[in-house]
């Protein structure tokens, strides 16, 4: 990840997501870091698990139309 990258990414806002929820286009990755994870009791529900340091080997199993919610905190 780089900032001139990650200044690119569009953002959205919990409300919008909230909307989002329930759409099969739409796949929730979290990316935070184990030991963040592993302390947090606040999850979406029905995300998927993902390094972020791992990205590369993880990024073409997702199909590339709909939308990918990659979130970190």
């Amino acid at each position: 990840w780089s900032a001139a990258v990650a200044a690119d990414v569009p953002r959205m806002s919990a409300d919008e997501l909230n909307g989002l929820l329930n759409s099969p286009d739409v796949i929730i990755l979290d990316v935070r870091t184990a030991s963040d994870f592993k302390k947090s009791d606040q999850k979406i529900t029905g995300a998927l698990r993902e390094s972020k340091s791992d990205f590369k080997n993880w990024a073409d199993k997702y199909p590339k139309e709909g939308t990918l919610v990659l979130y970190c905190a």
